[in-house]
């Protein structure tokens, strides 16, 4: 059995798991935080997710809405899954990202996304906190 790590981020945000739902889940908002996307909330579902530096291809492999969401990310030779844990608090909601499948020799991998996912934390925060309708 091949040892892989994991890149987890938790961040409590001050929303709703609806809002936060809607912001991983439509296409046009997550567009606006990660990447162009053909995204489509139904296990089984392939999408694209597209950067000026290339593409991942993507695969829903669990939806529950409002509280997870997973999915594969493969992109030049990386295989890994991405779940999206949201919990009810308080104050609004404990957002959990886990991707996980990085192997060994996959460091520039881990290291990238290590740094990316907080930064990209900060771009969907910025998206929930716009005025929207509903």
């Amino acid at each position: 059995m091949t040892e892989t790590r994991a890149v987890v981020i938790e961040r409590e945000m001050a929303f709703p798991p609806n809002r936060i739902w809607r912001a991983l889940t439509q296409p046009q908002l997550i567009s606006e935080w990660l990447m162009k996307t053909d995204f489509r909330a139904e296990t089984g579902a392939a999408f694209t997710l597209s950067g000026d530096w290339g593409a991942v291809d993507c695969v829903v492999t669990e939806i529950e809405p409002e509280r997870t969401l997973s999915y594969t990310w493969a992109a030049f030779g990386l295989q890994s899954v991405v779940t999206w844990t949201l919990t009810p608090t308080e104050g609004g909601t404990r957002l959990r990202l886990e991707q996980e499948g990085f192997l060994p020799g996959q460091e520039q991998f881990y290291q990238g996304a290590r740094a990316s996912w907080p930064q990209l934390f900060d771009k969907l925060e910025a998206v929930l906190a716009r005025p929207h309708d509903s």
